[in-house]
């Protein structure tokens, strides 16, 4: 067994979903959304790198080699997959590595609401997941294209760096391509997707205007076109796909959103109270007559009314995510307080 997937079987076997193999430091793990030390002694530079080196793909160490940074997805049988980034820094080598479940969790298991299913129900257009960093984009968006693959027929997709949940077929044809070892670019590979019949398109990382461009294009072509950014806020990711645009090509990337985006779902983790865990807050944006006009006309401040407004459609902010949360005491008013985007409206919680 390669030396690095003892310290990995041991972040699964206590639950943790990263572990941090850093040269100068103890292996950490991150347990519900905090770093926590696995081993107490610091890990030396060549431990790591010879670590590291014996479980890289060939592609992966000319990769590290030429740019000092790669990404691979690594598999410990009958353990997980592990999405892992391998960096240099200053004591020597180091690596991150996200556990990535055997099997992508069904939209029941998530207790995802109504309107995620409504939108994975949809034919055509461009579906957004959004958040920071480990906020559980990936899971939720596998969950979608799970309850797509049990329903429908058709061909689904996926463009990853890497692949993370690899997904089995249902009822549908499964084509996972992963950046640096089946295509170049994200760009690339969705170019190269509109000849391949897709029905659903799902762009792991929406990073550069190219990406965006053909992804809002293939959106626009009648296909579904799934993505996830690093944005906070339903509001701030449209406003961020427009502005990824030059000044002379926002007022006609806004008209092709409004008519093409279906909905974005924006979210973040926050621990359970009384149990350990963490439960997922989700802001939902619905594309609605009212919010393509919005979206047609610039007017992305006013966003956050129509999702305030909008609860018939399935629409909500972070904090009335946060609020309902609160009200079935799935989480504690401290962690209320801290996760909200309005402190105010949760100030009385602030200590509790």
């Amino acid at each position: 067994m390669p030396r690095l997937d003892e310290y990995l079987a041991e972040v699964v076997n206590r639950k943790g979903s990263d572990l941090h193999f850093i040269a100068g430091d103890p292996a950490r793990l991150r347990l519900y959304g905090e770093l926590q030390p696995l081993r107490p002694e610091p890990l030396k530079a060549d431990f790591v790198k010879e670590t590291l080196y014996e479980v890289m793909p060939p592609k992966a160490i000319e990769r590290f080699e030429a740019k000092d940074g790669a990404d691979f997805a690594h598999t410990v049988p009958g353990v997980a997959r592990f999405r892992v980034n391998v960096m240099r820094h200053l004591n020597g080598m180091g690596a991150v590595c996200r556990a990535i479940p055997s099997t992508a969790l069904t939209l029941d298991q998530l207790n995802m609401p109504d309107a995620v299913r409504s939108l994975c129900r949809v034919n055509n257009g461009l579906i957004l997941v959004t958040g920071k960093t480990g906020s559980g984009k990936s899971t939720t968006l596998a969950a979608m294209i799970d309850d797509i693959n049990s329903r429908t027929k058709g061909h689904i997709l996926t463009i990853e760096d890497p692949i993370e949940f690899v997904h089995q077929r249902k009822n549908c044809l499964i084509s996972q391509r992963e950046i640096g070892t089946h295509a170049s670019s994200f760009a690339h590979a969705v170019h190269s997707a509109l000849r391949e019949d897709p029905d659903v398109i799902l762009v792991g990382e929406m990073r550069d205007l190219e990406t965006i461009s053909v992804a809002v294009s293939a959106a626009e072509m009648g296909i579904l076109v799934m993505g996830t950014l690093h944005t906070n806020g339903a509001a701030a990711t449209v406003d961020r796909i427009v502005n990824a645009f030059p000044a002379d090509k926002q007022s006609h990337v806004r008209t092709m959103l409004s008519t093409s985006l279906r909905g974005v779902i924006s979210q973040q983790l926050i621990p359970r109270a009384g149990q350990p865990g963490r439960v997922a807050a989700l802001e939902i944006l619905v594309n609605t007559p009212a919010v393509s006009n919005l979206i047609r006309q610039g007017k992305l401040d006013q966003l956050e009314n129509s999702m305030q407004s909008g609860a018939q459609h399935g629409m909500r902010t972070m904090d009335m995510a946060i609020q309902q949360l609160l009200d079935a005491r799935a989480i504690t008013g401290k962690e209320a307080y801290r996760k909200a985007i309005n402190k105010a409206r949760f100030e009385q919680f602030r200590d509790g």
